[in-house]
């Protein structure tokens, strides 16, 4: 039963991201695509992913501990940090201490979660914005 009523509220949410990004404004100069594909996009896999548990839920979930649910709740406290802080930080610091903060409660030493927020946000740094040409948000060090 859990597993449709996560499955319904995805579903839910899913609609409601892709709504939005209908709203999304495209500036005069804007690539071809606009920019609510890419949002689109995840709302469609958030969909499909969400009409799978309706249609085929576990009989049997097994809940998180409370510290487990801590743990998951201190990691969307994160992200939602992360969210608020990128346009003040700019992508690539806001990144890296996301990422690494992230690598870090998942079982990475210190050291290699510190590293891998940095390989990940320099890594897509240069995808998007060097490769890409796409805007990301610019820090106080202009990147």
């Amino acid at each position: 039963m859990s597993d449709r009523i996560f499955g319904g509220i995805g579903l839910a949410l899913a609609v409601l991201f892709a709504f939005q990004a209908t709203l999304i404004e495209a500036p005069f100069i804007s690539d071809a695509v606009g920019p609510s594909v890419f949002p689109i996009i995840i709302a469609m896999i958030m969909g499909l992913s969400s009409l799978y548990f309706l249609f085929k839920p576990d009989p049997e979930p097994a809940w998180p501990q409370f510290g487990q649910l801590a743990e998951i709740g201190l990691a969307a406290a994160v992200m939602f940090a992360y969210a608020q802080l990128l346009p003040v930080l700019g992508f690539v610091i806001a990144t890296m201490f996301a990422a690494g903060y992230l690598a870090w409660r998942l079982g990475s030493k210190p050291i290699e979660a510190a590293l891998v927020g940095i390989g990940t946000a320099v890594g897509i740094y240069a995808v998007f914005h060097l490769v890409l040409g796409l805007s990301l948000a610019r820090g106080p060090l202009g990147f």
